[in-house]
């Protein structure tokens, strides 16, 4: 059981049986036009939730800039690295939620470094510890990143997250583990499942004979994945996918694309996708209600160093509250929806500040919020939250 759950949240793991989604690479399923009804609706375990469960979600975590570097030294006392400190501001937020998550943008280095930032990033593997403390429980690991430290970056990084108690979705160390749904268990005993893609590899090939080592953005894919994982038991299917033009505030035309074919999705009358969190922008980004479903194009960092753009300093947390389902069949039910503005404040120290809490920084405030809600998501019932 979590020790950062006021309600004692637990996380496990499910291996898929017969029908699981097919590693990355192999054969797609039949053509469909999105938004089609699809076959009959999957069954799972049988399970019934008696309560709903608040989600919160994060932005990219980036914790080798030198500025960030020198921070966490610093909080350590000069004797390893120490990235709690930093997350302090924000940690209210993301241990009073029910389940957390984050997304882990760059690898982790081996113990003792280096560490390094662009353009090949490597961070210490304290920052697993530190994320746990704060109270995530787990983490998006697909982005143009991943492969920064090649198929030894992967296999350390996510040996580095188990031995942290934090569960990770999107790269994988083998075959099996990339078919496996990671699902969260939320008190009252909803089952979610967090699935995790990225745009590109910044060019760099998936390793020789190892095509399922990062989940690479695909509508059909994805779609099959979250059917999978709904049979293997997942009443919330939640999609993190790392997409979108660095530093705009607007999603591009893949974003539309690929957001529209995932709310548009159903299998036997219920949306095969019941929430959809961005990553990648480094800037906060518009949050919109399509189809009946959520998606966060973008959240901004949850740990940047000091950003030549300003608004690479920005970010939100976003935080949702699901009840179980009206009906037999249907889906569950989003009844509150918030944004958390938040800024990496360049300090000395760097910190993650919860801007609802501390005030004043209204002119990024107001940039935020502008961004948020640019989509029309507060006529959708979109708040700002603390």
């Amino acid at each position: 059981m979590s020790l950062h759950r006021p309600y004692g949240a637990a996380l496990f793991l499910i291996a898929m049986a017969a029908g699981c989604a097919a590693p990355q690479g192999a054969g797609r399923p039949a053509a469909r036009t999105p938004g089609s009804p699809g076959p009959a609706a999957p069954q799972h375990s049988g399970h019934r939730a008696s309560a709903g469960f608040t989600l919160a979600a994060s932005g990219d975590v980036i914790a080798s800039y030198p500025s960030v570097l020198d921070t966490a030294r610093r909080d350590a006392g000069g004797d390893g690295y120490d990235y709690r400190p930093l997350l302090d501001g924000v940690k209210p937020v993301i241990e009073g939620a029910d389940l957390a998550i984050c997304h882990l943008e760059t690898p982790f280095g081996p113990d003792g470094g280096p560490f390094t930032g662009y353009p090949a990033f490597k961070a210490p593997p304290q920052v697993a510890d530190a994320l746990r403390a704060t109270g995530y429980d787990s983490c998006s690991t697909a982005s143009n990143r991943t492969l920064d430290d090649g198929a030894d970056g992967v296999r350390r990084t996510l040996d580095t997250l188990d031995r942290a108690g934090i569960k990770h979705a999107g790269s994988a160390r083998d075959a099996a583990e990339a078919t496996r749904p990671a699902l969260l268990k939320a008190p009252g005993g909803a089952r979610v499942a967090q699935l995790s893609y990225t745009y590109g590899t910044n060019g760099v090939p998936l390793p020789q004979g190892k095509p399922w080592s990062v989940n690479v953005i695909d509508a059909d894919k994805i779609i099959a994945d979250a059917r999978a994982a709904r049979r293997a038991g997942a009443d919330v299917v939640v999609v993190s996918p790392h997409w979108g033009t660095e530093y705009q505030t607007e999603p591009d035309a893949q974003q539309l694309k690929v957001a529209k074919a995932l709310t548009g999705s159903h299998t036997g009358g219920r949306p095969d996708i019941d929430l959809v969190i961005g990553t990648h922008a480094h800037t906060p980004q518009p949050y919109e209600k399509l189809a009946g479903t959520w998606v966060v194009y973008g959240m901004g960092d949850q740990i940047a160093g000091i950003m030549e753009k300003p608004r690479g300093n920005w970010g939100t947390i976003a935080r949702f509250r699901f009840e179980p389902p009206a009906g037999e069949g249907q889906r569950w039910r989003v009844t509150k929806a918030e944004f958390i503005p938040q800024l990496s404040a360049s300090g000395p120290p760097l910190r993650m500040l919860n801007l609802a809490v501390t005030g004043g920084h209204e002119d990024v405030r107001a940039g935020i919020r502008e961004a948020v809600l640019s989509r029309g998501a507060a006529a959708a019932g979109l708040t700002e939250g603390s």
